[in-house]
C-alpha cells in the first residue's frame, strides 16, 4: 500500500509541476485535465502526509518513552499511545481512499421510477418518490429534466423519467435500484384498511458517446400523435417518437415536446442509458458471490426499503436500518440513509480488498 502512496505523491508533485507550466497555462483543455487530476490527487496525498507526519512524532515520542525523568517518560508514552490511535484512524482512512473507483460515480443520472403492484396507489406512491427525489435534488443543487412521463387522472404516475444533472449524481442515487414498498391508508380506502403498494426505481448513468456507439441501421423509428394531457397541440401533430432498437428489442418512447425532434433526442438519452446498463451487467455476470451480495448492485427485483406511514418510520432492509421520520424523508433529507449504505458498501469492499 505505501509503495502505491508513495507513486500517488510523486504523480501529484509531477501534475502540481505541470500546472504551473505556461504552456499547460496556455492550452484550456490540457489544463482542465490537469486540474481535475491534481484535485482527485489530493486527499490521498493529504492523509499519506498526515501519516508520514504522525509516524515521525511517535518516533519522537518513543525516544523519550526511554528518559531517566519518570514524568517525562509518562508523558512520552501517554503521547504515543495517542498518536498510535491517530495512526490508525488515518490508516483506516488511506485505505477507503484506495479503493477502486466506480468510473460511473461521476456521471448524470437517469431516474426511472415505475408504479407496481397497488393500482392508483402504487401510482400516487410514484408521484410521492418523485417528489422525494426531486427535493433531494434541490438540496444538492442538482438539474432535473422530465424526459418523459405517463400520468395517472389523480395526480399519479404509471412511468416517469429524469435526468438528474449534477455533482457526482449517480454516485449518490446508485443505492436507490430496486423495490420500494408503501403501507398505508389510501386515499380511495373508504374503510381506513393500511394497504401495501410497490413501486421500482433504476437508476442509469447517462451514456457518453463514447460509452455506447448506436448503428442508426439497428434503430426503427415511429412517430404518432401525443395522446394524454398537453394543450391543444395534442392529437394534431406527429410529435411522438417511439425508438426500437432491433438487436436488444429494447423500446422507448417520447411525447412530452411539441417537437419531434425533441423528443427523438429525449428518447435517444434514454435508449442509450439503457443499452450501457445492459453491458454494465452483462460484464458483471462474473463478478463473486461476495461482491454480488453488495448494495447497489442493481437487483431492481429486491425489496430494498419500506416506507410505513402509519408508524411515520422508514426501514431499509438490506442494512436492517430504521428511521423514524417518514416526513423529512419523504421531503428529500436522505443522505443519513444514503450515507449508511455507502459505508456498508465500503465495509464489504474493505473486507474483500484483505482477503485478496
Amino acid at each position: 500500500m505505501f509503495t502505491r502512496l508513495q507513486e500517488i505523491e510523486e504523480k501529484f508533485l509531477s501534475l502540481e509541476a505541470e500546472l504551473g507550466n505556461p504552456d499547460t497555462l496556455q492550452d484550456t483543455k490540457r489544463f482542465q485535465q490537469v486540474a481535475k487530476e491534481h484535485a482527485d490527487l489530493q486527499p490521498i496525498v493529504n492523509a499519506y502526509r498526515e501519516y508520514k507526519d504522525i509516524s515521525s512524532q511517535i518516533e519522537d515520542a518513543r525516544l523519550l518513552c526511554n528518559d531517566a525523568d519518570a514524568d517525562i517518560k509518562e508523558m512520552a508514552e501517554s503521547e504515543a499511545r495517542e498518536l498510535e490511535q491517530k495512526k490508525r484512524d488515518v490508516e483506516q482512512r488511506l485505505k477507503l481512499l484506495l479503493l477502486p473507483k466506480d468510473a460511473r460515480d461521476e456521471k448524470n443520472t437517469i431516474l426511472e421510477i415505475r408504479a407496481g403492484t397497488g393500482g392508483e396507489e402504487a401510482a400516487l406512491f410514484a408521484a410521492d418518490l418523485f417528489r422525494m427525489y426531486s427535493r433531494y435534488a434541490e438540496r444538492k443543487h442538482w438539474k432535473l429534466e422530465i424526459l418523459s412521463e405517463s400520468p395517472t387522472g389523480i395526480g399519479g404516475y404509471k412511468e416517469i423519467i429524469v435526468l438528474i444533472s449534477g455533482d457526482k449524481v449517480y454516485s449518490r442515487l446508485k443505492y436507490e435500484i430496486g423495490t420500494h414498498r408503501v403501507q398505508r391508508v389510501p386515499e380511495t380506502e373508504a374503510q381506513g384498511r393500511i394497504h401495501t403498494s410497490a413501486i421500482t426505481v433504476a437508476v442509469l448513468p447517462e451514456a457518453d458517446e463514447v460509452d455506447i456507439q448506436i448503428d442508426p441501421s439497428e434503430l426503427r423509428v415511429d412517430v404518432f400523435r401525443a395522446s394524454g394531457a398537453g394543450g391543444q397541440h395534442v392529437n394534431k401533430t406527429e410529435s411522438a417518437v417511439r425508438i426500437t432498437h432491433l438487436p436488444t428489442g429494447l423500446v422507448v418512447q417520447c411525447q412530452d415536446e411539441r417537437s419531434q425532434h425533441k423528443n427523438r433526442a429525449k428518447a435517444m438519452k434514454v435508449l442509450a442509458a439503457r443499452l450501457l446498463d445492459m453491458k454494465t451487467a452483462e460484464q458483471a455476470a462474473n463478478i463473486t458471490e461476495e461482491r454480488r451480495s453488495m448494495v447497489g448492485t442493481g437487483d431492481r427485483s429486491g425489496r430494498i426499503r419500506t416506507y410505513n406511514f402509519p408508524q411515520g418510520r422508514v426501514t431499509d432492509h438490506r442494512i436492517g436500518l430504521t428511521l423514524y421520520r417518514l416526513d423529512s424523508i419523504m421531503d428529500g433529507d436522505i443522505d443519513e440513509i444514503i450515507d449508511a449504505l455507502a459505508m456498508h458498501q465500503q465495509a464489504l469492499l474493505l473486507a474483500g480488498s484483505s482477503t485478496d
